[in-house]
């Protein structure tokens, strides 16, 4: 029993203060807390708890603004209390043993048996809520349920549902008995759709069962029903969905999507689709009935799994009008629908050695949609040997000579390529058309300080090839004339190539004075320069190239590896100087608004300006190469960041004869021809926007481990479109980029602008409005424009999406439960973009 020894402790403000007895007939020492104050009746043995009051024992744990614990009959009552506005405020949350946590207007609970009843229970079941004016438990876990209600919103008062009304009910841990229950829609009973009594089975675990498909019609198709099918689950490690679509135009589709998943190990899944789509009217000329298909699978595996092993997998593969005659698997997702390319990767990477060998594999596929066109690797493999200094001893004391800093290092790569046309992709020819073969690479460098200020860096490069294929060119004589024809001569070959460089480098520091609010500025410049050498491949004595006569009588020279997977060792000696130049400039301003640093505030004004080039001493013509140039900035208070980058040609160009020319542009009046530039920026109005977004990206990315592999692409898809994350507290969003490409060769100048612009705005705290636009300078025309209407409906969420014109005009209107159990519980009316409006 507690021993009555305290009558009235007024506590105030001092700390929590905990008393733990032993109660007779219990097993467990009993631990009690309050925050206010504690009163205890003696003649009957009762203690009273007032806010924040918390008691323990086992399993159980309960926490109320007001629990009454009677030492006699082992019992405890817990309730909330009525605050100074007269509000029901501090209501018991009470956790059983091995369940969740409830919220509840009141509770009684006995110890020694384990029985309980709650009133006015609140709780979430399996992403629903349920709430009851009374429920009672037992020791075997069994629940009876009086005036229940199942619903998706999780206040205690729903004021936007979707329910069920239970009078009376049974919970067991296999299975729910329910008596009379009927519907309820937005508070409103709806008693004509009333069962009399009902027997669930409660498996606690995933069951297999039927999809119920959606219902509508398109344009083209006709009317549908989509989405039917069967839900397998096989076990807790994976599950299946079957699914298919009918159109009354003769059209169809298929699908299955299977998940799986084993804890702490790895986890993943795929989704093979098929679709027979068919067009006009059958027996006219713009009839046509098209296959396609599209393969997806995605599989992760966690590094604690088996440290120093990886595997990974994103495959992404099927006909390239698959997005467009289904539009994007009834998704109408305009980025799927109009992407150009698809790509797929699986890899497996191993470590030997304590980290100091890498080996890699994997398997590449790329697809050209709008060329048709095929690219496989299958497979590519690498083996890489970390650096390593063979002239340092390990057990060397004091700083390395100039000869123990030479560094090594070696790599071997294996590959099996193929390019191909989409269609015929399988052929016994087209298979045979594969290249293969190995190059390795043996990187030898020396990095010395000099003089103090200088960085010395010298390097010998070494690669071979080895190729199973090479190719002649030769004449053969047809009808038509001679014929250029382009002979494989399988076997194996070896080329190789070398090429040596040294160079110094060294940092320039600059102050400017103060100007005005420019405390200082300063300005640093990395210049380097190195010398270079490689010899002329092409030589005879080497074997790589052959002379070809055409059929003008014109001698070419051609290397019989052009074409192949490593390409041809360098025709042409080359010695020369490379150099570059780095800028950096910044400066320190005064700041009324920043009084940190004394008040003086840094500013990067340019980073990262760089010019290159190099100068070929021994080439014929054109010893001078193009200088390239590309730097970056911010401005407005780092809120535009703005890139460029461009190439200028130090030649002249000679438009009557349509080619360069060997003398220098500056004997023409010009230091250089300006053949490319770029320019990009990007700028929002509203930084806290974007701050908003990125830490949701962080937040939902974090949780990227235990998210289904459809979450995993809605996130993926949120990172790459502004308008798919919705922020209702974030008032209003508008940001904008610009993007512009300069290019000239000499004979034709090209210009491309386009500006983007999207946004939000908030109408009222639950109604969100937002926009995406853009528009082409060259092409003159809008871009696609969308406009997207939210609303907040708590436990529901409402959306209407417009484009209101092009190719892919459109509108829907969709309502869904947030819910994730009741995802599928959803109103959808679309008119898509296969018709008009």
């Amino acid at each position: 029993m507690l021993q009555d020894t305290l009558t009235l402790d007024s506590l105030g403000n001092r700390p929590d203060t905990t008393r733990q007895e032993q109660t007779d007939g219990l097993k467990a020492v009993v631990s009690i807390v309050a925050a206010d104050s504690q009163v205890t009746e003696v003649k009957t043995n009762i203690i009273h708890l007032y806010k924040e009051a918390k008691v323990k024992y086992e399993g159980f744990e309960l926490a109320a603004d007001y629990i009454r614990v009677n030492n006699n009959t082992n019992e405890i009552f817990a309730s909330g209390l009525m605050d100074h506005n007269n509000k029901y405020s501090g209501r018991p949350v009470v956790i059983f043993p091995n369940e969740t946590p409830k919220a509840v207007d009141s509770l009684r609970y006995n110890f020694d048996t384990a029985n309980g009843i709650t009133f006015g229970i609140f709780t979430e079941v399996e992403g629903g809520y349920i709430q009851a004016s009374r429920v009672r438990k037992n020791q075997y876990n069994e629940m009876s349920l009086y005036h229940g209600m199942y619903s998706t919103c999780n206040l205690p008062q729903p004021h936007t549902h979707f329910g069920i009304q239970i009078s009376k009910g049974i919970v067991t841990e296999n299975q729910i008995i329910a008596g009379p229950a009927y519907l309820v829609m937005e508070g409103v009973p709806l008693r004509f759709i009333t069962i009399p009594f009902g027997f669930f089975p409660k498996p606690n675990k995933r069951s297999s069962g039927f999809l119920f498909p959606t219902f509508g019609e398109e344009f083209n198709r006709g009317f549908f029903m989509r989405d039917i099918g069967w839900y397998l689950a096989f076990n807790d490690y994976w599950d299946s969905e079957i699914r298919g679509t009918l159109y009354s135009k003769g059209s169809y589709e298929a699908s299955i999507l299977t998940r799986y998943r084993v804890n702490y190990k790895y986890n993943g899944g795929f989704n093979i689709r098929y679709a027979n789509t068919k067009n006009g009217v059958e027996g006219t000329d713009q009839y046509r009935s098209t296959k396609d298909f599209n393969v997806t699978w995605n599989h992760t595996q966690l590094q604690e799994a088996n440290p120093g092993t990886t595997f990974s997998a994103n495959v992404n593969f099927g006909t390239s009008s698959y997005a467009q005659n289904t539009a994007a698997g009834a998704s109408y997702n305009y980025d799927e629908i109009t992407r150009n390319s698809m790509n797929s990767s699986i890899s497996y990477g191993k470590t030997f050695l304590d980290g100091k060998v890498n080996f890699t594999s994997s398997l590449r596929h790329s697809q050209d949609m709008a060329a048709k066109t095929v690219s496989l690797d299958l497979p590519t493999f690498s083996l890489s040997v970390s650096s390593f200094n063979p002239f340092d001893s390990k057990d060397r004391i004091g700083e390395q000579k100039w000869y123990q800093r030479i560094n090594v290092s070696y790599s071997l790569r294996g590959d099996n390529i193929l390019n191909a046309r989409e269609t015929g992709l399988f052929n016994k020819e087209t298979l045979s058309q594969f290249q293969h073969g190995f190059q390795h690479s043996i990187p030898v460098s020396l990095s010395l300080n000099v003089l103090k200020f200088f960085q010395f860096n010298t390097s010998v490069n070494y690669n071979e090839g080895w190729h199973f294929q090479t190719y002649r060119r030769r004449l053969e004589n047809t009808p038509n004339g001679f014929e250029e024809l382009r002979d494989t001569v399988n076997g194996f070959t070896r080329s190789y190539d070398y090429s040596m460089s040294s160079g110094l480098s060294t940092k320039i520091y600059g102050m400017y004075p103060k100007i005005g609010k420019i405390q200082a500025m300063r300005h640093v410049i990395t210049p380097s320069f190195n010398l270079n050498y490689r010899p002329d491949f092409s030589d005879p004595m080497y074997g790589f190239y052959r002379r070809f006569i055409d059929a003008q009588g014109r001698e070419n020279l051609y290397s019989i590896f052009q074409g192949s997977r490593y390409g041809s060792p360098g025709s042409g000696r080359s010695m020369g100087i490379g150099f570059s130049i780095d800028n950096n400039l910044e400066a320190k301003i005064l700041s009324k608004k920043d009084t940190t640093d004394g008040g003086v505030k840094k500013i990067p004004i340019l980073q990262g300006l760089t010019f290159s080039g190099n100068y070929n001493f021994v080439a014929d013509s054109f010893k001078l190469s193009n200088i390239n140039f590309s730097g970056r900035t911010a401005l407005f208070n780092q809120k535009i960041n703005l890139n460029f980058n461009g190439t200028f040609d130090p030649y002249s160009f000679d438009r009557q004869a349509g080619r360069r020319v060997n003398r220098y542009a500056i004997k023409d009046g010009q230091l250089a021809r300006l053949t490319n530039f770029g320019l990009s920026f990007d700028y929002s109005f509203n930084p806290d926007a974007n701050k908003s977004r990125q830490e949701g990206l962080d937040s939902l990315d974090n949780q990227k481990a235990n998210m289904t592999p459809e979450q995993q692409q809605q996130l993926a898809r949120i990172s790459s479109d502004p308008n798919a994350f919705v922020d209702f507290n974030i008032p209003w969003n508008l940001a904008g980029s610009f993007s512009f490409q300069y290019s000239n060769p000499g004979h034709q100048t090209r210009i491309t602008a386009t500006l983007n612009i999207h946004g939000d705005f908030s109408l009222t705290p639950k109604w969100k409005v937002q926009f995406n636009s853009g528009y082409d300078f060259r092409q003159k025309e809008v871009s696609m424009t969308r406009f997207s209407i939210y609303r907040d409906l708590h436990c529901w969420d409402m959306s209407f999406g417009w484009v209101p014109f092009g190719r892919f005009q459109s509108y829907n209107v969709t309502i869904r439960a947030k819910a994730s159990i009741l995802q599928d519980l959803k109103l959808t009316k679309r008119n898509d973009s296969f018709g008009g409006f």
